[in-house]
């Protein structure tokens, strides 16, 4: 399935460093970057967003950008290569891509590197989409 290989094309990018705007692994990854490079892996072509800040409670972009590249949105648990989007502290929005119900896939900016894990408990669920292919 889709939502399988799209989990396992991120999961190849673990430990790819971080770097906002980020769009290559060698180079640096951020959260849109690992979601753009998965996808594109797994033969579907990504449309990214251009402008954006670390901090930024706009959620507008996320939201075109996931239903923009053929994500749908769901609700209940998360399956592999889902999208999420985070409401973090600080005014910060982050996008992973779900590995199971628990795990996700992320570009984690403070430990500087490409992740896998579970999303950390101070964080909030504000969307979530899955491949309209499932």
């Amino acid at each position: 399935m889709i939502g399988d290989r799209i989990a396992a094309a991120a999961s190849d990018l673990i430990g790819a460093p971080f770097r906002l705007h980020g769009r290559d692994a060698n180079t640096g990854l951020d959260c849109l970057g690992l979601i753009g490079l998965a996808l594109e892996r797994v033969g579907r072509e990504c449309r990214l967003p251009q402008r954006y800040a670390l901090r930024n409670r706009d959620i507008a972009q996320p939201l075109h950008f996931a239903t923009l590249n053929g994500f749908i949105p769901c609700t209940g648990l998360w399956k592999a290569g889902d999208l999420l989007l985070f409401t973090l502290p600080g005014a910060q929005n982050h996008m992973a891509i779900a590995c199971d119900r628990n795990v996700i896939v992320h570009a984690h900016a403070g430990l500087g590197r490409v992740v896998r894990g579970p999303a950390e408990g101070d964080w909030s669920e504000t969307a979530h989409w899955r491949c309209s292919e499932e």
